[in-house]
């Protein structure tokens, strides 16, 4: 675990306003990381118990939810998104409307 990094990642994530979301790849970029958005669904992934960071705002480039459609984390991504007004059609964001930038 990387304290400093995650903080950082966190931080990018917390900046991501409701009804927009961020690849990956650009929480990385933002983030000072560069290409590594591999890192990024991890940091995420250790997000403490009680936080308020908006994991569910992060998806891929393409905007397709990461986690197996039907999955318990997938319907709770879905269900927060369209809660703030972001459309999912076929576990896809169209990111042209909804990507924060």
């Amino acid at each position: 675990m990387e304290p400093g990094k995650d903080q950082k990642i966190w931080q990018v994530v917390l900046a991501i306003p409701p009804g927009k979301v961020a690849s990956y790849g650009q929480v990385a970029e933002m983030a000072g990381l560069g290409r590594q958005a591999r890192y990024i669904g991890r940091a995420l992934g250790k997000l403490p118990q009680g936080h308020s960071v908006p994991w569910y705002r992060v998806i891929r480039s393409n905007g397709q939810i990461a986690f197996p459609e039907g999955s318990e984390t997938y319907c709770k991504q879905v269900g927060l998104l369209e809660a703030e007004g972001v459309e999912v059609v076929n576990g896809r964001v169209a990111m042209r409307r909804f990507r924060w930038q």
